[in-house]
């Protein structure tokens, strides 16, 4: 009897486990969730054969398996919360918990300092604590505590439809937690461990959040999805305008014509000059949604990149690249001035370095224009051990909280601008993969500094950069 409850919930985490990794496989948290949910299975499955078994040495070999499986279970859980919240500064601290996992493990397998025998109560043997189990047990509260404050602090600047499944998950977690309580069997307090209880409701919550709230969902994915339908109606857009651009001019001055010879028209000078100015700009602004696009097709790619196709190129020829094609609006490209030039090579994709360069104009765009002064400056030259490109403006500044968190994941201070908080962690990711580095100084009200390191690259000439 006492069997059937942990048999049939550790059954409903692998055929749920299962589902996921089958179904959102594209998505790098589902991985982890199976780990979750396998790790689970066996923890539960092998205490269900384990409260049936009366000879005490299978019932340590038993006892010693799950375990073995408990031993990683809380990191599974926070590769899987470090993996959903797209935090990958952490994940040296999860291969970290992992090792460390592994290290109580060889203890568990070759001596009694994790399980010190066994426990016999009314519902039958549990494992008794030895030695090390007290690292585990701080092991466990540090990594789910830390898993907790991933979530808490990704929900806090999320969108809201994102904030509400946060919400689901970090809710989950911490009911997981509460299965804890059964450790205390493990110091030899007697009664029926209730933890099954708990990581079953706490499974219903991630359901929840997965299936309703479509947790593992990838935003950016979704939004490239809509951004590359938006091309063909901007192309049509883009066509239409052309036209007006070209018919106008003699529709107006065929209307001019005609109030010149006692037409009486209802059209002041004001509206004709909109009218006349209404092609060039319907063209720029599908020429800016273009850019839009082509961002965030960029940022969703950028799981997926392909280092094998990285060149060496000229520094200089990509800045005048996106120089030449970010949609400046009227009399800001006057703003954006190139200070100190020293070209170098780097070996990457210039077609990245150029988003990444846009990610850093429209910032700086933004900084200047809210400010309503400043200008950008632009330089890049070489030193001993790495080239440099280094972009400032003098616009509001950054505020001291804030500067920390530029580099975050969904971290905006701009989101009722419709800003999503992946450019700069964009930024990051590909100078990542050119194996150098980009940091940011700012004062506010001052200033702000975005300093690009790239590793030298020693090659006889650079490749142009793609248009």
């Amino acid at each position: 009897m006492y069997s059937i409850l942990p048999a049939l919930v550790s059954l409903v985490f692998l055929a749920y486990g299962l589902y996921v990794f089958l179904s959102l496989k594209e998505h790098r948290a589902a991985n982890a969730f199976f780990l979750v949910c396998v790790t689970t299975f066996f923890w539960q499955f092998t205490w269900a054969v384990l409260f049936q078994l009366s000879a005490p040495a299978d019932a340590l070999i038993a006892a010693k398996f799950g375990y073995l499986l408990i031993l990683f279970l809380p990191t599974t859980l926070y590769h899987f919360v470090a993996d959903l919240s797209v935090a990958p500064a952490e994940q040296r601290w999860v291969r970290l918990s992992y090792a460390l996992a592994t290290i109580l493990a060889v203890f568990l397998l070759g001596s009694d300092w994790l399980v010190a025998g066994l426990h016999h109560y009314f519902f039958g043997f549990y494992p008794k604590a030895g030695l090390l189990h007290p690292v585990h047990l701080l092991q466990t509260t540090v990594v789910v505590c830390r898993a907790m404050h991933l979530l808490y602090r990704r929900q806090r600047v999320a969108v809201s439809t994102e904030k509400a499944r946060l919400r689901y998950c970090l809710l989950s977690v911490l009911i997981y937690f509460f299965a804890a309580v059964d450790y205390l069997c493990n110091y030899g307090v007697e009664f029926y461990p209730p933890g099954v209880t708990f990581i079953a409701v706490s499974l219903g919550l991630i359901a929840q959040a997965i299936v309703r709230h479509n947790l593992l969902a990838n935003p950016l994915l979704t939004a490239a999805t809509i951004a590359h339908e938006m091309r063909t109606p901007l192309l049509t857009i883009r066509g239409q305008a052309r036209a007006l651009r070209h018919s106008l001019p003699d529709l107006i001055a065929g209307y001019e014509h005609a109030l010149v010879h006692g037409f009486q028209g209802a059209l002041d000078p004001g509206r004709l000059r909109f009218l006349s100015d209404l092609g060039p700009g319907i063209e720029n602004e599908v020429k800016r949604s273009n850019f839009i696009v082509d961002l965030m097709l960029a940022s969703a790619s950028i799981e997926s990149i392909e280092q094998h196709t990285f060149a060496p190129h000229s520094i200089k020829s990509c800045i005048d690249e996106a120089l030449t094609r970010y949609p400046f609006e009227p009399a800001m490209r006057a703003r954006v001035r190139l200070r100190e030039q020293e070209d170098f090579l780097f070996h990457g994709s210039d077609v990245l370095l150029v988003y990444v360069l846009h990610n850093l104009f429209k910032n700086a765009m933004h900084a200047i224009g809210a400010s309503a002064h400043g200008e950008v400056a632009i330089g890049f030259y070489q030193s001993a051990k790495h080239n440099h490109l280094l972009v400032t403006d003098t616009g509001h500044g950054i505020p001291q909280h804030v500067l920390p968190h530029v580099f975050d994941p969904f971290y905006t201070t701009r989101s009722a601008s419709g800003g999503t908080g992946m450019g700069l962690a964009f930024c990051q990711r590909v100078l990542n993969a050119f194996g150098g580095a980009i940091r940011c100084e700012s004062q506010e009200g001052r200033h702000t500094t975005f300093l690009l390191e790239f590793p030298k690259v020693h090659e006889p000439a650079a490749l142009p950069c793609i248009a």
